[in-house]
């Protein structure tokens, strides 16, 4: 299996990321990120670029690949609506329409958050604009899409966040979160887990589309079930 991971230098994309470089099955990592990762492996090579709202030089890179997990975002804290509504609507569907024309057989599995708003009409920008970018890639003809509606991260393996506030967050709450994830599994996962789960929708599917954090844990429990 082939796989291509946008934003591995992120929180979530650094555990993703891991996993995919362990798993047994899989042959050839591709990242595609705005800075460069400071990880190497046989298994894996890197494309840093600014411009991720336009592959038309890369497209004879961009085929032959059997899942994309999109991990790559930004908080909107400080922005506003319109340059949020780029760098999270327009910079995703501007991958995802090129990679599902290159791959239709594809599985894109898409990093959103929590309070995501389908309907698009919320009184929140953030989860109107995450709607709106999950409903797009919904209509896109890839063999599957899923929606990941991550909630509060256990980061593993030293995977920080490059947001300065998410990382002060997480360096406080680190003595908790082993004890947050025990008592509600359901809403706390590690960037571990999350890795995980993304490579068990790759290999099969499920009935889903749209993922909160109880059907991301029985994924999780489908895997190890077998």
């Amino acid at each position: 299996m082939n796989l291509v991971v946008f934003g591995a230098t992120g929180l979530v994309g650094q555990g993703v990321l891991r996993e995919c470089l362990r798993a047994p099955d899989v042959e050839h990592v591709l990242i595609i990120g705005r800075t460069a990762s400071d990880v190497r492996h046989p298994k894996l090579r890197e494309i840093v670029r600014q411009d991720l709202w336009n592959y038309a030089d890369l497209e004879p890179e961009l085929s032959g690949f059997g899942a994309c997990f999109f991990c790559l975002g930004a908080s909107s804290a400080g922005m506003k609506p319109e340059q949020y509504e780029h760098i999270t609507y327009d910079l995703t569907v501007a991958a995802a329409e090129t990679l599902v024309r290159l791959n239709p057989s594809m599985t894109f599995i898409y990093v959103s958050g929590a309070g995501t708003d389908s309907s698009e009409s919320g009184k929140s920008m953030w989860a109107r604009v995450r709607g709106k970018t999950e409903n797009a890639l919904l209509r896109m003809p890839f063999k599957a899409a899923y929606m990941f509606r991550l909630s509060i991260m256990r980061p593993l393996h030293g995977a920080r966040s490059k947001t300065r506030s998410y990382q002060v967050f997480y360096s406080l709450a680190k003595p908790l979160l082993p004890l947050l994830h025990k008592l509600f599994p359901n809403y706390v996962f590690t960037t571990e887990e999350i890795g995980q789960a993304m490579l068990t929708l790759a290999r099969s599917a499920y009935p889903k589309h749209v993922l909160e954090t109880r059907d991301i844990r029985a994924v999780l429990n489908q895997s190890t079930a077998r």
